[in-house]
Parts: C-alpha cells; structure tokens; sequence
C-alpha cells in the first residue's frame, strides 16, 4: 500500500517545526546509515538525541495521533521517533530498501519497520528534484506533495530519492511497527475499514449490517493482530 496523507501537519505547525530545525546543527546524514547504505546516500540531518529533533518529532507524532487515515493504514504498535533530513546541492540516496530493524536510541529496545514515511516539509515549488521514487508492482511512483503532507509505504519497498538540483528539500521520516504484519492484511484492513466509515455516514452506525460487518473487522484483526 502507498499511502497519502495530505494536511498532515496544520501550516502552523509546518511553521514552528521549520523555525526549530533550521536553526539546528545539521550533520552527515552517514551518521546512522549502514554499510549498504552510505553507497548511496548523500545528505543531511539532524542528530537524533538534539534537542530541536525531539521537539520537532514530538509535533509529527501529534499529528500522527489524531490522524484517522494514519491509524486505519498503520495499524501502529511502535513509531521510531520521527528524523528530519536535508537535500541540497545535487544531494540524493540512491535505490536502497530500509532496514529491517531500527534499534530505539539509548536502549530503548527495538522497531520492526513494516511501513515507512515521509513527511513533506518544503514548497515543492521551492526546489527542483527531490522526488521520493518508490518501485511497486505497477512501477516507479514519484512523490513530491505540498508541505505538511505525508506519504506511507511498505519498508520493504525498494525507493530513492531523486537529486536535489534547486533549492533545498527538508523532510521529516520515520518507521512504524504495525500491529499486523502482513503488507496485504493490513491493506484489506484498510479497506473494509474504509467502506464501514462510508457506510456509517449512508446507513447510520447502528444498522444491523454494519455491526456485522465491523464484527468481521475486529475478528480479522484478532486473527491477523
């Protein structure tokens, strides 16, 4: 499943993230890479225990909450703590697919990453490139949306990110462990849930039917949980 999520973040809130990671100190984004990934990767972010990241993510990690499309999509059992990224100067990451396992700093155990996200946070007016290029089975998807918008995607995906030839490309990225493992249950989770909401706002929440039916959501996601 990949996954929009506009209007993720309020332009205020786009605002007073920004005005806290631009006045941070950036590093090589090699920092937390492994092996394969230093091949490809050339950019910056911010160290993950500074004080202007923990803040920032705390502000991602609210919007994720009160998200509806998230939680149905993600089904979040474990959010590794948001990171934030820079692209600029022909900077890009090459094809790669994300680890596995992301270790929590300061020993806080460890996320197994079934979905990852980017959020947006740069008028994509303002640079050119920088698309996030995901291959799926019916090709390359190139993202690029406004600021304050999100993307969700299997880690398992193969994806780039496409060199930053204008302007400057600030992101927000991180992992979810989903309660539910599986790429394809998950994606018929959302659905079903998807077309209960629907049927909530046509036929009214207590309608015999739709009890059925979110009785059968709630027994898959037993099941698949």
């Amino acid at each position: 499943m990949l996954l929009p999520l506009p209007d993720l973040l309020t332009q205020e809130e786009v605002s007073r993230l920004r005005a806290l990671i631009e006045q941070a100190q950036w590093i090589d984004g090699n920092a937390t890479s492994g092996h394969q990934a230093r091949l490809v990767k050339q950019n910056e972010q911010l160290p993950e225990d500074s004080a202007e990241a923990r803040q920032a993510g705390q502000i991602v990690l609210a919007a994720l909450a009160r998200n509806p499309a998230f939680i149905s999509a993600a089904l979040p059992a474990r959010i590794y703590p948001p990171m934030f990224n820079s692209y600029a100067g022909g900077q890009t990451y090459g094809l790669h697919v994300d680890n596995a396992v992301r270790v929590l700093p300061q020993g806080g155990g460890s996320v197994r990453a079934d979905l990852s996200m980017t959020v947006f946070l740069e008028d994509p007016a303002a640079y050119d490139g920088g698309e996030l290029t995901i291959e799926t089975a019916f090709g390359a998807q190139r993202v690029k949306l406004p600021a304050g918008h999100g993307v969700l995607y299997p880690s398992s995906s193969l994806h780039r990110v496409e060199p930053v030839t204008r302007g400057r490309r600030l992101a927000s990225f991180l992992w979810v462990q989903s309660m539910v493992r599986a790429d394809g249950a998950r994606s018929s989770l959302f659905d079903l849930d998807q077309s209960i909401q629907q049927l909530a706002g046509e036929l009214g929440e207590g309608h015999p039917a739709l009890v059925r039916l979110t009785g059968v959501y709630h027994n898959l996601l037993r099941q698949w949980a």
